[in-house]
């Protein structure tokens, strides 16, 4: 009898993924939704029974390379596992094409939230099944940042690391805490760690949702896509939220966790939870959510002067919690719009620049977890660089402090955080031109570009004057943003990795 981490981590994969396909069928015999129920409930039956014949055909095979054969499972997860997905959604739906569902199940998966369906054209269990695959998407970032990209130095650790970028560190050494050892080992151990502080948070949230005044469904699915930073709503964000405002300012707490992995992750680092004083993603992320909003409200405040409407103080606080919450939710790469955004406009008749949340997005939040973006790790890094090199023009004789950590961060930490982002440049140049050959508009072109690749979707719906639509989009443009999204997800260092000389020897 094999075990189950001997099987491919794709097989895995889809076995969990079909098993998930239960949860909307046992939602709609509960809601009476006999058609959904169908669906997704023969849809699980053939996959699973797919699933175990693939399971034993491979029982026996071994890969010369573990580690090479899991990444190369994250690329398929993010790319192919969504053909899998989009079945039962495709026939839940009806009325749309095959490519529309797997686009929605990559947006999904990847925890991007660019959705090509209007809210009430779903029904619940469709709604309920967006949710759940990015919510599983989301852990799978989480796990596989701790027990795949750790060790390889990927996904933000090669910033703080000096090992290879892509290789890790030499046979019989470890990584911090997180050691290198069998990457199946790795991937049960912290999949055992971190399940019960995810579903933990999800079920805190949910319940707390629910004792504000939200819909259950809304709430599980608000809740989901909290933490798993993937702005999808059954409702159409918060604006159609019960919960109001007590509902924004409790999601607005559990946003923190895609800030930095030390609000969850104390058991797995050095030092624990106990630095988030310290922390430098933390400080980063609290440094913009103060000045940012602070920015944002002075101007609508000078707007407010000019045209005599500065005494109405109810108006200015819900333009500084709209503006607060709508910061945090971008830099975390949900998307998730606050209902008093709008309050601002209406107060001092000026326009709120949407570009501002794009920029957000485009930084992204921290390393390991389900946020999307450059991550705050690396524009730290970029900033000790900087910072040194401005001393080192007053005093050019000076040595850097900071111990070797600091030194570390401010070199090689700094160089590969460069290179970074001049990979990410390329790839959103790349991008844009691809969908605007596809037919897209250049000001579209770019919102959607940055919106795949920071794993940011909803901010295609209020950066432009004008919503952009997906839908509207041919199939070649479909494909390319499917692809944009599993490359944000991924990354790019990651899909470079895989084209390593010395990742491939034996």
């Amino acid at each position: 009898m094999f075990r189950l981490y001997d099987l491919p981590l794709i097989v895995l994969l889809m076995g969990i993924g079909a098993a998930a396909m239960l949860v909307p069928a046992f939602h709609g015999i509960a809601v009476g939704d006999l058609r959904a129920a169908h669906v997704f409930g023969l849809s699980a039956v053939l996959f699973l029974f797919l699933t175990a014949i693939i399971a034993v055909a491979v029982a026996n095979h071994r890969s010369r390379s573990l580690v090479r054969s899991h990444l190369a499972a994250l690329a398929a997860a993010y790319t192919l596992l969504p053909l899998m997905l989009a079945v039962p959604f495709q026939q839940g739906v009806q009325s749309t094409t095959y490519m529309n569902a797997w686009v929605e199940m990559v947006s999904s998966i990847t925890t991007t939230g660019a959705t090509l369906f209007a809210p009430e054209r779903l029904s619940s269990s469709l709604h309920l099944w967006r949710a759940l695959v990015g919510w599983m998407g989301g852990f799978l970032a989480w796990v596989a940042a701790f027990a795949l990209m750790a060790p390889m130095n990927l996904g933000g650790f090669e910033v703080i690391s000096s090992g290879t970028v892509g290789v890790g560190a030499r046979p019989g050494r470890r990584v911090g805490a997180l050691g290198l050892g069998d990457p199946r080992e790795r991937l049960l151990r912290f999949t055992l760690q971190l399940l019960p502080v995810y579903v933990g948070l999800t079920a805190l949230l949910w319940l707390g949702l629910v004792a504000l005044g939200e819909d259950a469904l809304v709430a599980v699915c608000h809740a989901m896509s909290t933490m798993a930073t993937s702005g999808i709503s059954p409702v159409g964000g918060m604006e159609g939220a019960q919960a109001g405002l007590a509902g924004e300012a409790l999601i607005f707490v559990f946003f923190s966790f895609a800030i930095t992995r030390v609000t969850f992750s104390g058991a797995f680092t050095p030092r624990g939870a106990r630095n988030l004083a310290g922390d430098p993603e933390a400080r980063i992320g609290l440094g913009l959510v103060i000045l940012v909003p602070s920015f944002l409200f002075l101007r609508h405040w000078i707007g407010a002067y000019e045209v005599d409407t500065i005494g109405e103080l109810p108006s200015a606080l819900n333009v500084l919690w709209g503006a607060t919450f709508s910061v945090l939710s971008f830099l975390s790469t949900a998307g998730f719009v606050s209902s008093e955004w709008d309050v601002a406009s209406a107060w001092s008749g000026l326009r709120t620049p949407g570009l501002v949340l794009l920029g957000l997005a485009l930084i992204g939040g921290g390393v390991a977890t389900t946020a999307g973006g450059v991550k705050l790790l690396r524009v730290f890094a970029l900033y000790k660089h900087s910072e040194r090199e401005m001393e080192r023009l007053i005093y050019p004789s000076s040595v850097g402090g900071a111990k070797h950590g600091g030194r570390s961060i401010r070199k090689q930490g700094a160089y590969v955080a460069w290179i970074f982002f001049m990979l990410f440049a390329l790839s959103l140049a790349g991008v844009s031109m691809a969908l605007s050959v596809a037919g897209a508009a250049f000001d579209e072109s770019i919102v959607m570009a940055v919106a795949a690749l920071s794993t940011t979707g909803p901010a295609g719906h209020v950066v432009l004057e004008h919503p952009v639509s997906y839908a509207a989009l041919n199939d070649p443009g479909k494909v390319v943003l499917g692809l944009a999204m599993a490359l944000g997800r991924l990354e790019t260092l990651a899909i470079l990795a895989l084209f390593n000389p010395q990742f491939w020897r034996k």
